[in-house]
């Protein structure tokens, strides 16, 4: 099965990083810290007029990119985790 997202909405795959300290401690994951999280776009909605706005899409599949801990719906398909945002809650993206 296939997710596709509509309007300004994208699909997330959450990506596991590993955190070093200054002392070369590795945490793995957040390590019960509350932060933002590193994700993959998997898909992207085609935009177009959502709310009566015009909204282009200028991410795409493939980027990774920081969306915040509690943004958009998760959805378990196939045995893997998604998270559905719209483009808006995507903070940053990972070049």
């Amino acid at each position: 099965m296939r997710i596709k997202p509509l309007g300004d909405h994208v699909v997330l795959k959450n990506v596991e990083v590993e955190v070093t300290t200054a002392s070369g401690l590795i945490l793995a994951g957040a390590a019960g810290k509350e932060k933002p999280q590193f994700a993959e776009i998997v898909e992207v909605g085609p935009g177009g007029m959502v709310d009566g706005n015009e909204v282009k899409m200028i991410v795409k599949a493939g980027q990774n990119v920081l969306v915040g801990k509690y943004s958009g719906s998760k959805v378990k398909l196939d045995d893997v985790e998604y998270t559905i945002v719209r483009q808006g809650d995507i903070l940053a993206v990972i070049e």
